[in-house]
């Protein structure tokens, strides 16, 4: 039996031969049979000469719409020469080889005069008969003899096919160093038995292969292409392609999958019919089967659980039809909607690009909520407060996250004037909030996820800051919703002199809510001078430093609120001229404008950093290439999109915002050598940002020449031509020179960029950097701009416990020939820090810093000299190891005073640890004896740096794999 794992194809992208090995499903007229090369006989096809044709085509001509028309009516014309032939030397029907048929599609091509093509089919015929005879050299003989039968899904037994699984395994092992598929079918083996199911023999080699992944990160792929199996039986079987198959033959099948999968799907109401109205044929011509080879075993998993479409329980899904599903939905208005389909698929399954977990879950679906943030600010009054709750749960029922602004809504003891009461303030409403989100659920796939934000100011702050204890009241508190403060500069000023701060009501101060910067600090001090000449009653004062110090207690003990920062949210926006940004988003990076008749939305995807270093520089003509087909994605979310409430359509098509981010950021720094915690990575990214920022910018003005400027452009910083880089000059216009330390740095040539902005923009806003960890597990790489975490560990989330491995690290300890058994227990023991491990060297332990051995001051730098670029903001999570009051007043008074917008969770300590259990002998296997523990928070630390009182059972901020954390999906 051949192994094909690297089957090369004619052109990037697309196949020129061999197109007619697949199997079918139905015989067609006159009972004309196909041997194939395998020996196999299976049913004759036309379709399969037009798949084989039009690759060939597409090969040497490419997919342009001007070549689109001539191509279909030309293959359509060969096809009919093609099965003409045959039909007519055998009417009664017969067997003709594979090879035969191949011939005749050369002989047509020659007489019709497409010799170019013809020639390109011929070489490529030739290219693959050469790499097939070097296969048949190189599959061993089967080497293990088992007199053992399965069980089939049918209840029926048969032999076990011990030649189909030394196939798959030695299969899923081709093109990869230091695995060893004879361990890995030695083993299987071993944990069958006489009667296994079929299913459970596919699951013995998954777990056996799985097992190998802590001393061999590449049997994270090995297990993936295992599972690969089991997936296409699965789908295959339901869409009536195939019973099995495997990796080679996929790649001729997956054009009749394609097909297949759209019809099931739209019969089955779970795909729109306008799929169907796309050139099928096409599209699965452009279908690379080798992608499926790219998958780790975790990122595979994600998929097959959470993302691809089920029936009965049943993925029908394979992932390039995932993949080619998602670029259809985002195309299905475009003018060119094959050409564009195909450039977005490109985009998606070579994973330089990846669209958020919105757009995966439901593009091309009946219902395509694609947006993945939602941004609604809450009116002071009773009917609009619920009517506000009933579209958290409309947008949350249809995946969305939310972020909440409830800095209108009165305090505690405030005047009612329609009952003559007194309010009761914010929290009992946000305990509605709470439970709201845990009863709708993100469309069956995920829990709803809900922040709210409130000013500094409000004089409910303090009761808000406890939302999350677990003591007190449990009536006022919520142990499901996030929180994060509304910080406008005037406090940390205050902080920062040791000066008092005033708490009011809203109702009391309606127009502190809209201003910011010098506006705000004028106004707030008039306010102030009310309560102290008795024209304002309700009000407390208390020293500014205090109440950050019960700020930074609540987010050690608990995790929040969050720390986000008003004013540079306000006055860096592009949309100041139409509205106010009164809160962030669920994951602190979207700063939209909101108000009672609009709700903000933002689209996500994220380009994969780690696929732009070629040659251990970033590759910026890729970059370009991939940002600009990404944002014209993103853009077309907006059209597409099904919006569950008509003030989020209003927004979304009034201002179009998008949110272009980064993933996969430390996997760029490892491929250049870099230590996370080094000058060089604060460098990079601020360069990497630099160009990303560059490219979407001109990609946003290029679709608004193409398609026209968003409604509300006309007096935005866009078209005045002032970039976010230059928006950093009206921060410290407004904030003070002294209070804002941010490098103003660059490298481009961004005159020319000004200028195409202030000509028009497609987009209010282009680009926000969010957390990506789903889709980050998908791609293989670390999340957005995060820091490994550990080098081993046990990863939890939905789809179950992953080992993961840092194989940048091991291939490094491979190359000083350190890595063994010893290794990986020492590993294991120091949870995943190289640091105490006397024998691994000092360049390798700075390179291979985790995340709390890294000084916060490098993330927040870094996060400095991105922000620079961005119009939004970013999802910046904070590790610090023995954390104390200290500690945190420097860190987050730094993140202010260089200009970050927003911060996000603060990781105190590690949640998921290593299982120490499969280690052998700790005590043997360690190396040295100092620093050995993970580090930890520190718990009851000085009081003038913040009562952090003892908490050893409360939950230090946030689980970092928790799979009920938003965060991490």
């Amino acid at each position: 039996m051949q192994t094909d794992m690297n089957r090369d194809q004619a052109r990037p992208g697309v196949h020129a031969g061999d197109d007619a090995e697949r199997d079918v499903a139905a015989t067609a007229p006159g009972q004309l049979r196909v041997i194939k090369r395998n020996g196999k006989v299976v049913s004759y096809d036309d379709d399969k000469i037009t798949v084989a044709i039009t690759k060939a085509f597409l090969a040497v001509e490419g997919g342009t719409a001007a070549a689109s028309s001539r191509i279909h009516e030309t293959v359509e014309r060969l096809t009919e020469q093609v099965s003409a032939t045959f039909k007519r030397r055998m009417p009664s029907g017969g067997t003709i080889h594979i090879e035969e048929i191949q011939d005749q599609v050369e002989l047509a091509l020659m007489r019709n005069g497409e010799h170019k093509v013809a020639r390109d089919y011929v070489l490529y015929r030739d290219q693959q008969a050469r790499k097939r005879a070097e296969r048949a050299r190189d599959l061993p003989e089967p080497k293990h003899q088992v007199d053992m039968a399965v069980t089939m899904e049918d209840g029926s037994r048969a032999p076990l096919d011990m030649a189909r699984l030394e196939h798959l395994v030695h299969e899923a092992c081709h093109g990869l160093e230091q695995v060893s598929p004879d361990k890995i079918i030695a083993e299987t083996v071993k944990n069958l038995y006489d009667g296994v199911s079929i299913k459970d023999v596919n699951t013995s080699m998954v777990m056996t292969a799985r097992t190998m992944i802590e001393m061999e990160p590449n049997y994270s792929q090995v297990t993936a292409r295992l599972l690969m199996d089991k997936i296409r039986a699965e789908a295959l079987q339901y869409l009536g392609v195939a019973e099995r198959a495997n990796q080679e033959e996929m790649e001729d099948l997956y054009a009749k999958a394609l097909a297949a999968y759209v019809e099931k799907g739209i019969e089955h109401e779970l795909l729109s019919p306008e799929l169907a109205e796309f050139d099928l044929a096409k599209l699965g011509a452009a279908i690379d089967g080798k992608r499926d080879l790219q998958f780790s075993y975790l990122g595979l998993q994600t998929l097959y659980d959470r993302y691809f479409i089920h029936h009965n329980e049943t993925r029908i899904e394979l992932p390039q039809c995932f993949f080619m599903r998602v670029a259809m939905g985002l195309a299905v208005r475009e003018e060119q909607r094959e050409e564009r389909a195909i450039e977005f698929y490109n985009l998606l399954s070579s994973f330089d690009y990846m669209s958020s977990t919105p757009t995966l879950f439901n593009s091309g679906t009946l219902r395509p909520q694609l947006s993945s943030c939602y941004l609604t600010t809450v009116p002071d009054d009773l009917s609009g407060i619920y009517s506000a709750i009933h579209d958290n749960a409309m947008l949350s029922k249809f995946a969305g996250g939310l972020g909440n602004d409830w800095t209108p809504v009165r305090a505690l003891g405030a005047y009612i004037k329609g009952t003559n009461g007194k309010s009761q303030g914010v929290v009992p409403f946000l305990k509605v909030v709470n439970d709201t989100a845990v009863a709708v659920n993100q469309g069956g796939k995920r829990k709803g996820a809900v922040c709210a934000y409130l000013e500094t100011w409000h004089l409910d702050i303090e009761e808000f800051i406890e939302l999350r204890k677990n003591t007190g009241d449990d009536r006022r508190r919520t142990h499901d919703m996030n929180s994060a403060n509304w910080i406008p500069d005037l406090f940390m000023k205050r902080v920062i002199n040791e000066q008092d701060w005033t708490l009011f009501s809203p109702n009391d101060v309606p127009d502190l809510h809209d201003l910011y910067g010098e506006a705000f600090e004028k106004r707030y001090e008039e306010y102030e001078a009310m309560t102290r000449d008795g024209r304002m009653k309700l009000y407390k004062r208390l020293p500014a430093i205090n109440l950050w110090r019960k700020m930074l207690s609540m987010l050690f003990e608990t995790g929040h609120p969050w720390f986000t920062f008003k004013d540079p949210c306000n006055l860096r926006s592009p949309q100041q001229h139409v509205g106010v940004v009164h809160s962030s988003n669920l994951c602190t990076e979207i700063t939209l404008n909101t108000n009672k008749d609009e709700i903000a939305v933002c689209n996500l995807g994220s380009v994969n950093l780690a696929q732009h270093i070629v040659d251990g520089a970033l590759d910026r003509d890729k970059l370009a290439r991939t940002v600009n087909t990404a944002v014209r994605m993103l853009d077309n979310v907006i059209d597409i999109n099904y919006y569950s409430v008509p003030q989020a359509e209003r927004s979304n098509m009034k201002h179009r915002p998008v949110g272009l981010g980064i993933m996969g950021f430390q996997d760029a720094l490892y491929k250049q050598g870099f230590s996370y915690a080094s000058p060089e990575a604060v460098a990079f990214a601020d360069q990497s940002m630099e160009a990303v920022s560059y490219f979407a910018i001109q990609a946003s003005a290029d679709l608004a020449e193409e398609r026209g400027a968003y409604q509300s452009f006309e007096g935005s910083l866009w078209s005045q031509g002032v970039l976010p880089i230059d928006s950093i000059d009206i921060l410290v216009k407004q904030r003070g020179e002294e209070y804002c330390k941010v490098d103003r740095s660059q490298t481009l040539d961004w005159d020319s960029v000004r200028e195409r902005a202030k000509k028009g923009m497609r987009n209010s806003n282009v680009m926000a950097i969010a957390p990506t960890a789903t889709i980050a597990n998908i791609t293989g790489v670390s999340q957005s701009i995060e820091p490994t975490y550990q080098n081993l560990y046990v990863k939890s989330n939905l789809s179950g416990e992953f080992t993961v491995v840092n194989p940048y690290l091991v291939n490094a300890l491979k190359e000083r020939g350190l890595w063994d058994n010893v290794m990986v227990n020492d590993l294991k023991y120091y949870d995943g820090s190289v640091l105490p491990i006397e024998r691994v060297p000092a360049d390798l332990k700075e390179r291979f810093r985790t995340a709390f051995e890294i000084e916060p001051r490098w993330m927040v730098e870094a996060a400095s000299r991105r922000q620079k670029w961005i119009d939004q903001a970013q999802s910046l999570n904070l590790y610090i190891a023995e954390a104390n009051g200290k500690k945190l007043d420097v860190t987050y008074k730094m993140a202010w005073l260089l200009g970050l917008k927003t911060t996000y969770y603060l990781r105190a300590i590690g949640a998921t640890q290593t299982e120490k259990s499969t280690i052998n002998d700790g005590k043997l296997n360690r190396v040295s004896s100092g620093g050995g523990e993970a580090p930890a928070a520190a718990a009851g630390a000085d009081a003038a740096e913040g009562d952090f009182s003892q908490a050893a059972d409360v939950p230090q901020a946030c689980s970092i794999d928790d799979p009920d954390c938003e965060a991490c999906q």
